[in-house]
């Protein structure tokens, strides 16, 4: 045995309950689309209010099919939804989970500064 596990007993304790590794698969996943900048910026404007494509290139400075696409990207994750309103949709945050981890995001960045 290894004299740490003998010394501290946890290995087990730990390896219990740790994740399996497709829920940690996923966990990175998800972590992964707030590494984009534009992604994150996206998700900033949202945090703040609902928007339409149009508004976010604007707020951005992009494209609507720069922005379009990246929306597609936050949607598959779940990150994101939309509501068709006439022509357009609007977008907003998909739920209160991802507007906590933006919260604590934002919290975590901005402690040191």
């Amino acid at each position: 045995m290894d004299p740490l596990t003998e010394k501290y007993g946890c290995t087990e304790s730990v390896r219990k309950n740790l994740p399996d590794d497709e829920t940690i698969y996923d966990l990175a996943s998800l972590f992964k689309m707030f590494g984009d900048p534009t992604r994150a910026k996206i998700l900033s404007c949202l945090q703040i209010r609902d928007l339409y494509v149009g508004e976010l290139a604007e707020i951005l400075g992009m494209s609507d099919s720069a922005i379009s696409h990246q929306l597609r990207v936050l949607r598959s994750a779940k990150l994101v939804k939309g509501t068709k309103e006439g022509k357009e949709v609007r977008y907003s945050l998909d739920d209160d989970h991802v507007t906590k981890i933006m919260e604590y995001g934002l919290t975590h960045v901005n402690e040191d500064r």
